[in-house]
C-alpha cells in the first residue's frame, strides 16, 4: 500500500465528543457569553478582566478531558500515511493522542501572548489575570485568534493542502470563512471525505469532484474510515 499526503480538517463537531462546548451555538453563545464579550478584540478592551477569566476557566475544562476514538483514529493513520491536520479547534487534544504535525487556525488554548508582539507566546496550563505580563513588559492575552483579527497559519494551512492526494473534513461545516476556503486548494482529483452526524454541503464543497459524504459523528465515522484508508 503506497503512502498519500493526507490532510485532515477538524472542527468543533470532534472536540464535543469529549465533552468540550462548541465554541459558538445556534444562539451565538459560548458558554453563556455573546461571542463577542468574550472573542473579540472590542471585548477584551471593554473587559479585560472578564475575558480572562472566561479563558482560564476553559482552560480549567480542558484539564478534565480527555481524547476520544476520533482523535485516536488519526494518530494510527499516521503509520501508514503522511498526515496533516488542520484544525479550527483551540484545545490540544490531537496533541494528547499522539498526532505530530498540527496546525491551528484559530490559537491554541493553552498558549498565551504579548499584546503588543504577536510572537511572543508562551504556553501555560494556570490562570492568567490582569498584570501577568510577558517578557517584553506587556499585558499577557490568550494566544486565540479572535472576530475580525488575522488568520497568521491560513496561508501554511492552504500550502498544505496543494499536493493532497485524500482531504477528510471532520465535525466542521466549512461554511465560515477563512477556513471554509481551505478546500478550495486541494487538486481537483483528491478524494474529499466529509464525516459529520448533521452533513450541510458548503457552496466548496459542493465543487468537489470526488466527495463521499458519511453521516457520522466523529467516533463513529473517523476510524470506520481510517481502517479503509490504512486497509487494516
Amino acid at each position: 500500500m503506497s503512502r498519500n499526503k493526507i490532510v485532515v480538517l477538524t472542527g468543533a463537531g470532534i472536540s464535543a465528543e469529549s465533552g468540550i462546548n462548541t465554541f459558538r451555538d445556534a444562539g451565538g453563545l459560548w458558554e453563556g457569553h455573546d461571542v463577542m464579550e468574550v472573542a473579540s478584540p472590542q471585548g477584551w478592551a471593554k473587559d479585560m478582566d472578564l475575558v480572562l477569566e472566561f479563558y482560564n476557566l476553559r482552560r480549567q475544562q480542558l484539564s478534565e478531558v480527555t481524547f476520544n476514538d476520533g482523535h485516536a483514529a488519526l494518530v494510527l493513520m499516521e503509520e501508514h500515511h503522511d498526515v496533516v491536520i488542520i484544525t479550527q479547534n483551540v484545545d490540544d487534544l490531537h496533541e494528547r493522542a499522539g498526532s505530530k504535525n498540527v496546525i491551528h487556525l484559530h490559537g491554541e488554548l493553552r498558549k498565551v501572548r504579548s499584546v503588543v508582539d504577536e510572537a511572543l507566546i508562551t504556553e501555560t496550563n494556570g490562570f492568567i489575570k490582569r498584570g501577568d505580563l510577558a517578557t517584553d513588559g506587556y499585558q499577557l492575552r490568550p494566544h486565540i485568534v479572535w472576530f475580525g483579527e488575522m488568520v497568521p497559519m491560513l496561508e501554511t494551512a492552504a500550502k498544505e493542502l496543494i499536493d493532497a492526494e485524500i482531504v477528510i473534513i471532520i465535525g466542521t461545516s466549512m461554511q465560515v470563512y477563512p477556513a471554509a476556503g481551505l478546500v478550495a486548494y486541494a487538486p481537483p482529483h483528491a478524494q474529499v471525505i466529509y464525516i459529520d452526524p448533521r452533513p450541510t454541503i458548503s457552496h466548496e464543497l459542493k465543487k468537489a469532484k470526488n466527495l463521499t459524504v458519511i453521516e457520522a459523528t466523529a467516533t463513529q465515522g473517523v476510524p470506520r474510515v481510517v481502517k479503509e484508508l490504512c486497509e487494516i
